[in-house]
């Protein structure tokens, strides 16, 4: 379920948008004519495209290029904001999926845009404040909250059994043989396909379910076994090498946010 649909002028390049999700929402395969950025305030947005899938946690963004398609689910209360962006007058603008840092001007930028409801004039306030929404997109940090998804059939149902099981204690050789290939071949083809070797794309996996259990406030130890980790230390000092964070301060930085 979707609260309504918030929005400032929108007869324009480029316009704010907010909207609120219930947790479990669903949005099937779909597009948009428009780039679409993101800013969740609270909840965590999972897209998925043939690519991969991006986790977003509360305030960061996803950046959705338009024409993409893609699908996307909700875990916890999500309330957004974010903006609308013409591509066909904003050829420059980045044309993959990512997940982005959001600065504290953009985030105040896209609120007072929000706030616009009348024609856009000429070097008003008005148009200086979006052109500046664009000038901020343009410098849009990416984050690394991104499992790549393999490309080959055999691959792409390995990966989805690995998803499926991440408590499993996974390794090469017994993955080689679930897919019928040598351990090499099967090395080969994750570094070729995925542009990670296997221990990397399985702890990458774990990381962003991780991502996604912590935002609904579940216990750090429990996570913790659910993802193979033998401790609560073991687990945090894997979330703190990859984010620079403990799992705690995750929690309350975007505890903040929302």
């Amino acid at each position: 379920m979707t609260t309504a649909l918030i929005h400032g002028y929108s007869d324009y390049e480029v316009f704010a948008f907010a909207q609120g999700y219930t947790h479990g929402h669903v949005e099937n395969w779909h597009q948009h004519p428009h780039i679409q950025l993101i800013h969740t305030l609270t909840g965590v947005m999972r897209v998925e495209t043939a690519e991969g899938i991006w986790i977003c946690p509360p305030g960061r963004g996803l950046w959705i290029p338009a024409g993409k398609q893609h699908a996307l689910h909700v875990s916890g209360q999500g309330n957004i904001r974010g903006v609308w962006i013409e591509a066909n007058t904003h050829l420059d603008l980045a044309t993959h999926c990512s997940v982005v840092n959001i600065s504290a001007l953009l985030r105040e930028l896209i609120c007072a845009a929000l706030e616009i409801n009348n024609k856009i004039e000429p070097n008003s306030r008005n148009e200086r404040l979006l052109q500046l929404i664009l000038d901020e997109v343009r410098l849009l940090p990416s984050l690394a909250f991104h499992l790549p998804e393999a490309q080959s059939p055999a691959l792409i149902q390995l990966c989805r059994k690995i998803r499926d099981n991440l408590a499993f204690d996974w390794k090469l050789e017994h993955a080689a043989t679930i897919t019928a290939m040598s351990s090499k071949t099967l090395s080969r083809r994750f570094q070729k396909e995925l542009n990670m070797n296997f221990a990397q794309w399985i702890r990458q996996a774990k990381l962003l379910q991780a991502m996604t259990e912590l935002s609904l406030h579940k216990p750090i130890l429990h996570i913790a076994l659910d993802l193979g980790y033998d401790s609560p230390s073991a687990f945090s000092a894997m979330f703190k090498r990859e984010t620079a964070m403990t799992p705690s301060e995750y929690m309350s930085q975007f505890q903040a946010n929302g």
